[in-house]
């Protein structure tokens, strides 16, 4: 079996394409980033400019370089603009594993296929091209409206790690845990495609 090495490269679909996230997409991220919102779960701040969401590429692509990461930019295919961000992070190259996350889309475009997409393009590549055995996807035990989106699309809870993380203004974060795993993949790939309308 091929090394599991997952790299910077572009995923296109038809609502959303994903490429290598870098300083070039700052400005459009931080129109796209602009509520509150989008911020509530994710652990750090809302970058309230430019310049502040350059260093949050800066430290994006700092992590990537560990090779521990691959950071995307979330673009929409018919605009031709990031409307937001998502990444491989916690690649276990030993053990062909990954997670899908910090996910976020400017508020225009969540509950939209392009969301639905991004899931169904980076599962794939992981996989079908790459053949990962695991896929982790974790979230904040406050956002049950992402928990329930998860399961939605066939993920399965593990459980919950209580005092995970400490996250914005200190808050003390407990994450819930869920996966998918290869002999899964091809019930959630069908569950996508359904939720995009491209299944009977």
């Amino acid at each position: 079996m091929a090394e599991f090495d997952p790299r910077s490269t572009t995923l296109t679909g038809k609502h959303a394409r994903l490429e290598p996230l870098g300083l070039q997409h700052a400005q459009d991220l931080c129109e796209a980033g602009s509520s509150e919102d989008i911020w509530t779960y994710l652990p750090v701040p809302r970058p309230g400019n430019t310049r502040e969401m350059e260093s949050f590429v800066r430290e994006a692509l700092e992590t990537a370089a560990t090779g521990t990461s691959v950071p995307f930019a979330i673009m929409d295919s018919q605009g031709g603009k990031a409307v937001g961000s998502t990444r491989y992070l916690d690649i276990q190259h030993a053990h062909r594993g990954l997670e899908v996350g910090w996910t976020w889309l400017g508020s225009a475009y969540q509950r939209t296929p392009i969301n639905t997409e991004c899931k169904l393009l980076l599962l794939q590549h992981a996989f079908e091209d790459h053949g990962a055995i695991r896929v982790q996807l974790k979230t904040d035990a406050l956002n049950v409206r992402s928990q329930v989106a998860i399961e939605r699309i066939g993920g399965k809870k593990e459980g919950v790690l209580r005092n995970h993380m400490i996250v914005q203004k200190g808050r003390v974060r407990d994450s819930v845990f869920f996966s998918i795993l290869d002999t899964e993949w091809p019930e959630v790939k069908k569950n996508l495609l359904r939720h995009l309308g491209r299944m009977p």
